[in-house]
């Protein structure tokens, strides 16, 4: 199975501990560079400010959200390469394509298996200029720094302003920014996947092995994602076992894909039986981790029972060596021109001469039929020397004579076709009903099947000569 990036993003509520934290050389024991792409400190801390005093004013719900943080998992190759040069790269290229402030760092986890850049980015961009609204009519905050609507709202019950709410008179700054809203689209689900496919390719450009890329996670493919076991992770055993039953469903899925089921079949399985039980299950008794590796375990012997009932017959395999096949067709193909040309010669120019010559008649045409059967005579020579040259051509290609050469060129050529018939075959078979296996034919070169057939023809020719003959004749063939 391929090997998959890992590429993970989390939001940050604290971020400039974040960045204390994977910055400092006293709390990573394996910390080989940091990256900004600011010098000034003061950015993150007026961000995180601003971030906060905007969600105390709006009232929201849960924890403010400063920013963003992705973890890139490495390829062990990279473990070779400067590590200030990558971290440069990756944080520079995030910057230039999204446009907004990043910190990073590059570590190596504890047992230093896990290779990884920490990159944190901000969500807003620093506005050119500050931007202050001033107040155009008195403005009221409550203690939680809410605006309110009139001053009637923060008065208390003795009749003076609540300890904790502000006033601001008209014509005072009421409200100051010196960022930019949050970007929306990094709060967009598909930011995560582009995200992975930049880096997955970023990644790649730096491995030389084809076989040794990475390639994005499919969610639609036939196999099951894995977790990363975070650094101090109280549940690292829980997800250790849930892994573990993941790749086993994952391997059993690969036999199923060599084994001739089709991808939509596992596919369907992985969502019925896994997919969909989970969610059942989840719904019913709440998330239990080893109800979930149960439920891979079922699905995974619904998928090896169906792999036991399927036998994909083998591929039809040529017997003939190709590369021997198509000289043979060339040599066909030029023995076949040269015979073409002595057709040409035999059955075109040779009859217009004779018929030219039966046609000059006369006392006083002897010289004229002189040069007509002297030119005869000399088609005839070239006509005897070319279809003479028809065995050389073939000789020098090792076959004795054309009448071997015919008989293997027929014997590959049937072998060829019947091939392409057997493919035709097992492709219907494969995709429609099954049969039973057949032992695959082994390869064979033509010129021993070219011995095999001289040495049988001898065997024949032995066996004849010892029978009694009550008539024998003999042929000398000239040539």
């Amino acid at each position: 199975m391929a090997r998959h990036s890992f590429i993970q993003m989390s939001k940050l509520s604290n971020v400039k501990g974040r960045i204390s934290y994977i910055s400092d050389p006293k709390r990573q024991e394996n910390l080989y560079a940091t990256y900004s792409t600011r010098e000034d400190v003061t950015f993150w801390n007026d961000l995180a400010k601003e971030c906060q005093e905007e969600f105390r004013r709006y009232g929201t719900e849960g924890k403010c959200i400063e920013a963003r943080e992705l973890i890139i998992a490495l390829p062990e190759e990279y473990t070779q390469l400067d590590p200030n040069r990558v971290l440069r790269e990756f944080t520079e290229q995030f910057k230039k394509r999204y446009d907004v402030e990043c910190v990073s760092a590059l570590h190596h986890n504890k047992t230093k298996k896990n290779y990884h850049i920490h990159l944190i980015f901000s969500e807003r961009r620093l506005l050119p200029e500050p931007e202050v609204k001033i107040a155009t009519r008195s403005v009221f905050y409550d203690e939680l720094g809410k605006r309110v609507r009139t001053k009637k709202e923060i008065i208390g019950e003795d009749g003076q302003i609540r300890e904790g709410c502000t006033v601001i008179k008209k014509g005072e700054a009421y409200e100051s920014h010196l960022f930019t809203a949050k970007d929306e689209v990094f709060k967009n689900e598909l930011f995560l996947d582009e995200a992975k496919q930049f880096y997955t390719a970023l990644i790649n450009w730096h491995i030389h092995e084809p076989e040794r890329r990475l390639k994005v996670f499919d969610p639609n493919s036939v196999y099951l994602p894995t977790k990363k076991i975070g650094k101090n992770n109280p549940k690292a055993a829980e997800i250790e076992a849930d892994n573990a039953a993941r790749q086993d469903w994952n391997r059993t899925a690969d036999m199923a894909l060599v084994s001739g089921i089709a991808e939509a079949k596992i596919i369907e399985i992985k969502n019925e039986h896994i997919y969909n039980e989970a969610s059942r299950s989840v719904q019913k008794h709440g998330w239990l981790p080893g109800l979930f590796r149960g439920i891979i375990q079922k699905a995974k012997q619904i998928l090896q029972v169906l792999i036991r009932e399927t036998e994909i017959p083998p591929k039809p395999t040529l017997s003939v060596d190709m590369a021997e096949y198509r000289t043979m067709q060339k040599l066909m193909v030029k023995v076949q021109d040269e015979v073409r040309a002595i057709k040409q010669l035999m059955h075109g120019e040779l009859p217009k001469l004779e018929k030219q010559l039966a046609e000059t008649t006369g006392l006083f045409k002897g010289k004229e039929r002189k040069a007509l059967q002297e030119k005869i005579a000399g088609l005839q020579q070239e006509i005897d020397r070319r279809m003479d040259r028809l065995p050389g051509i073939l000789k020098e290609d090792g076959y004795p004579d054309v009448q071997a050469f015919k008989r293997t060129y027929d014997a590959a050529t049937a072998l060829v076709e019947q091939y392409n018939r057997d493919l035709a075959a097992w492709e219907r078979q494969v995709n429609g009903e099954k049969q039973p296996q057949q032992k695959p034919p082994e390869k064979e070169s033509i010129r021993k099947k070219l011995r095999d057939m001289e040495a049988e023809a001898k065997r024949r020719n032995a066996e004849r000569r010892q029978e009694p003959r009550h008539r024998s004749h003999d042929y000398d063939r000239g040539r």
